[in-house]
C-alpha cells in the first residue's frame, strides 16, 4: 500500500499525517516508529507544506547513472562517490531557491531522495529495504563554477551547500518499487530531464548498505540518488519542477 506522508504547519503548530486528495489525515505519535491516524481531515489549501522530513543530514551522490558518467566519459566508480548537503540547504516545496551573493552558472539537478526510516549501521544490502522508509523528489542545486576554481581542492560542499540549495518534497511515499520510477525535471515547463532510476550503478539497497558502512543513518536522513543527463543552468525568474509519478512533483521558484 502506498501512503503519500507530509509534514504542515497549522496556525503555530507542526503535524505531520497522510495525503488524501486534497486532504491531509493528521496523524499523532511518531511517523517512522508509531503514526496513529485521527479523524481529523485539514484542507491543504489551508495548511503551509513544511520539508516532509528533518533531515540529520542530506547525502548527495555523483556519478550514479550511467547515461550521465558515460556522457561525460567519467571512470565507473568502484564504491559510491557521495558528498553532504547542509542543514542550511534544506527549503520546503514552493520555496524561493535564493541566488547567492557570488557570482556562476547555477544549475539544477532533479534527484530521487531515499528516505531513511531507521537507524542504519552498517547493515547488509539484504537487510538495507528494511531501513528504507519511502522516497521523495529532491532538486541537488550547485553553482557549478565554483566546483573546481581552486585547482588543489574540489569544493563540492561550498558549490551545493548555499542556503536553500536543497529543496525536496512534498511527500514522503511508501511503498513504490524504486527500480521502476522515472524522474522528470522542468524549467519553466519544458521537460530538461527525464531519465529511469533503473539505469542506477548503485541500487537503493546497494547504496543504503554501503553508505552505513561510513556513516550513521538517523530516521529521516535522505540520501539523493544523483542524476543524469539534462542537467542545465537557471536564471533567476525560473521555477524548476522535479516530477516523479508515484511521488508528486516539487516545484520551487530560483530568484
Amino acid at each position: 500500500m502506498t501512503n503519500h506522508w507530509v509534514r504542515f504547519r497549522e496556525n503555530q503548530s507542526v503535524r505531520f499525517g497522510i495525503l488524501q486528495g486534497d486532504q491531509v489525515r493528521v496523524c499523532d505519535g511518531d511517523m517512522f516508529i508509531r503514526a496513529i491516524p485521527t479523524q481529523r481531515l485539514v484542507p491543504l489549501a489551508g495548511i503551509e507544506l513544511l520539508t516532509p522530513v528533518e533531515p540529520t543530514k542530506v547525502i548527495a551522490l555523483w556519478n550514479n547513472f550511467h547515461a550521465l558518467g558515460e556522457k561525460l566519459g567519467l571512470p565507473v566508480p568502484s564504491e559510491p562517490l557521495y558528498l553532504i548537503k547542509s542543514p542550511n540547504s534544506y527549503l520546503q516545496p514552493g520555496g524561493i531557491i535564493r541566488k547567492p551573493p557570488c557570482d556562476g552558472k547555477v544549475v539544477f539537478e532533479g534527484e530521487l531522495g531515499i528516505v531513511i526510516g531507521k537507524t542504519c549501521k552498517q547493515v547488509s544490502e539484504h537487510e538495507a529495504l528494511g531501513h528504507v522508509f519511502g522516497y521523495t523528489c529532491a532538486n541537488d542545486v550547485t553553482v557549478a563554477d565554483i566546483l573546481n576554481r581552486d585547482a588543489s581542492f574540489a569544493q563540492w560542499v561550498r558549490a551545493k551547500g548555499f542556503d536553500t540549495f536543497c529543496p525536496f518534497g512534498p511527500v514522503v511515499a511508501t511503498g513504490l518499487d524504486p527500480s521502476r520510477l522515472v524522474v522528470r525535471t522542468l524549467l519553466n515547463g519544458e521537460v530538461r530531464q527525464d531519465y529511469p532510476i533503473s539505469d542506477m550503478r548503485f541500487s537503493v539497497e546497494q547504496l543504503v548498505s554501503l553508505i552505513s558502512q561510513d556513516i550513521t543513518l538517523y530516521p529521516g536522513d535522505i540520501i539523493l540518488c544523483g542524476t543524469s543527463v539534462g542537467v542545465g543552468s537557471m536564471k533567476p525568474g525560473s521555477t524548476i519542477t522535479v516530477e516523479i509519478a508515484g511521488i508528486g512533483s516539487l516545484s520551487n521558484r530560483f530568484e
